[in-house]
């Protein structure tokens, strides 16, 4: 199954599960050994396995025990400013979103500064 947006996140993680535990087996390791190997209970790996939510935490350590943890870089590369923004900022990374409220300015009408 392709993973899409249209999927619920149930069927995410399910498919996340199974894909885990093939890659497991395709290692030829129990899930035991690779709950062992990860740090996690072996109920903890069940429960990836079987498609039901986790600690963050226990997916990486077993995604790094099946070799796979390299691959997250794909999923979230660093993000990089474009270079009209590395002009502006001059260097400096940005701390905050910009603020856009549905009372801002882009949202009123243009008008003189005097009326009111």
């Amino acid at each position: 199954m392709k993973i899409s947006e249209l999927l619920t996140d149930e069927a995410v993680l399910t498919e996340l599960g199974e894909r885990i535990a093939r890659e497991r087996i395709n290692l030829q390791l129990t899930q035991a050994e690779a709950a062992a190997q990860a740090g996690v209970s072996k109920r903890t790996l069940e429960r990836i396995e079987s498609g039901n939510s986790v600690q963050m935490s226990s997916y990486i350590r077993l995604l790094r025990v099946l070799k796979l943890l390299p691959r997250l870089e794909q999923l979230l590369p660093e993000s990089q400013p474009g270079p009209m923004a590395l002009l502006r900022q001059k260097g400096k990374a940005r701390q905050r979103a910009s603020k856009r409220g549905a009372g801002s300015k882009k949202d009123q009408p243009w008008s003189w500064d005097d009326e009111s």
